[in-house]
């Protein structure tokens, strides 16, 4: 008999999810900091997600994208989060100014990092799942639990809205993954 660990995981499952955690949590913590725009916020809603994956491993080891699986909780543990009364509590020791690492300049970091902000949940998950965990719009849709049309209908609005917000003076390199352009 094969033996159990916590919440009547078999070792081997046991294993297979540390592996799966293990190799993933660097690209969760960057999505979830992408989101929120904070880096405890973000430890904290990888943290949630993490302790949801656990608890469904048995279901969730079997599903075709893992990943998008992922996401999906992921990103729920966001909207949640902000949902949530004590998340409106901010203690005063707290320095909530901690950057994402700065792939181009700090300036122009801090400028889309702003820009993300102001957009709305939905436009901001979209546009964090296309282009930074380099999501198709089937697996985004999947991931947030919606149709395809609204993934393409989020993208454009988004997509226009951080054109507004980052203005003719920010002309940073064209970014293209997969056939899709920041730009």
């Amino acid at each position: 008999m094969p033996e159990k660990g916590a919440f009547g995981l078999s070792t081997e499952e046991d294993r297979e999810y540390v592996e799966y955690v293990s190799a993933a949590f660097d690209r969760l913590r960057r999505t979830a900091y992408l989101l929120c725009g904070d880096g405890h916020r973000a430890d904290d809603i990888v943290q949630a997600a993490l302790v949801s994956l656990y608890l469904h491993w048995k279901r969730a080891r079997k599903v075709a994208n893992l990943d998008g699986y992922v996401h999906r909780i992921l990103v729920r543990r966001y909207i949640d989060e902000r949902r949530a009364a004590w998340a409106k509590v901010l203690l005063a020791w707290r320095d909530t100014s901690v950057p994402a690492p700065a792939v181009r300049s700090v300036e122009d970091t801090h400028a889309v990092g702003d820009a993300l902000a102001a957009l709305t949940r939905g436009q901001r998950a979209v546009l964090v799942l296309r282009y930074f965990c380099d999501m198709s719009v089937q697996e985004t849709a999947a991931a947030l639990g919606c149709s395809t049309g609204t993934v393409k209908s989020q993208t454009a609005r988004g997509l226009a809205a951080l054109r507004d917000l980052l203005g003719e003076e920010w002309h940073p390199r064209a970014v293209t993954t997969d056939k899709r352009s920041v730009r």
